[in-house]
């Protein structure tokens, strides 16, 4: 088995040629097993255990699987990436899924324009479920929501008998599936979105554990930089010397040392306040009140705001947002001291 990224194929033909084809007789039955044995966390930014997900959802009444692809987050591409040049390693792990946890509908959830190929092979027929093109749509309870016909609004409830699989976690699984739980160990690694200040900005294969400066590497520094905002605009600002314990949707922004990380991070607090549904007081109020403080440069009322509106949402989103802002307060304190 390849690197995910060099299992491109054009056709299912060439699929099969190149990555083998699914072991169905001796998977069945035994998936969640080998994916908990393999230690999968999702890839779509919750970084939460697979098997558990796949386990909950087996146990309910007419399951339904969906594939998210809806990336959201401006600063990630992996997603599009990997359904252009690996769609049926996305669409393998999909079929795994839904036979796994027994499900009779299974769904694409993504961007206008996704052309989900068909394939003699698929067991359970493909729905495709056009995804707005907004911040929180790929929120798993937003995507269940537009799946069940609804506005693609998040909430604080999802629902058991619908698992939303990030596309490149269904390519994990295919991997899974065909080489097993030990060489998925040995060779745990994720797709990165590297942007900001580097020479070849892309979407790069990244082993587990690897730092900071290793992403730069691999992408090649245009300029110093002074820090790299890891995980996309829910995520954290680290050090290059930083190990990236948690890599969150799968994003890299390197920030040139020339320019300010407070800066930089009020222009993202103002877009995501812009992007909330606004159906909470955390939203409706909160998130503007926090960038209008940050953009005025009052990091008092900045850390009260943050301390407001963590954990009190409708969603995740006041949460990550508030995340994102601890994080540039602790990288580039010396700013607003």
């Amino acid at each position: 088995m390849r690197p995910l990224l060099d299992a491109a194929a054009r056709s299912e033909d060439e699929h099969i040629a190149r990555n083998g084809p699914l072991p169905w007789p001796s998977i069945r039955g035994a998936l969640i097993g080998a994916v908990q044995e393999a230690g999968l966390t999702g890839r779509g930014g919750a970084n939460f255990p697979t098997w558990r997900k796949l386990a909950r959802t087996a146990v309910t009444d007419h399951p339904v699987v969906i594939a998210n692809a809806a990336e959201g987050e401006p600063a990630s591409r992996k997603d599009k990436v990997l359904l252009e040049h690996c769609p049926h390693l996305v669409l393998d792990g999909l079929q795994l899924a839904a036979d796994a946890v027994g499900a009779d509908r299974v769904y694409l959830y993504g961007p206008k324009g996704i052309v989900v190929p068909k394939r003699k092979s698929d067991r359970h027929p493909i729905v495709h479920v056009t995804a707005p093109d907004a911040f929180t749509a790929g929120e798993s309870s937003a995507v269940m929501a537009a799946v069940a016909g609804r506005p693609a609004k998040p909430t604080d409830r999802g629902r058991d008998d619908m698992l939303v699989q990030n596309v490149e976690t269904l390519a994990r699984i295919a991997q899974i599936a065909r080489c097993g739980p030990r060489w998925f160990r040995q060779h745990d690694t994720y797709l990165a979105t590297i942007s900001g200040a580097v020479r070849r900005p892309g979407v790069y294969e990244v082993a587990r554990g690897a730092t900071v400066q290793q992403l730069l590497d691999l992408a090649g520094e245009s300029e110093p930089v002074k820090a790299v905002l890891v995980g996309g605009y829910h995520g954290t600002w680290l050090r290059p010397h930083d190990t990236i314990a948690d890599p969150g949707a799968g994003v890299a922004i390197a920030l040139p040392a020339k320019e300010s990380g407070l800066a930089r991070t009020t222009e993202i607090v103002r877009y995501l306040a812009v992007q909330s549904v606004k159906q909470c007081g955390p939203c409706r109020f909160g998130l503007p009140a926090l960038a209008e403080a940050m953009t005025r440069h009052q990091w008092p009322q900045v850390n009260q705001l943050v301390g407001l509106v963590d954990g009190r949402g409708a969603c995740h989103h006041p949460d990550g947002t508030a995340r994102l802002v601890r994080s540039a307060m602790a990288a580039f304190e010396g700013e607003w001291r």
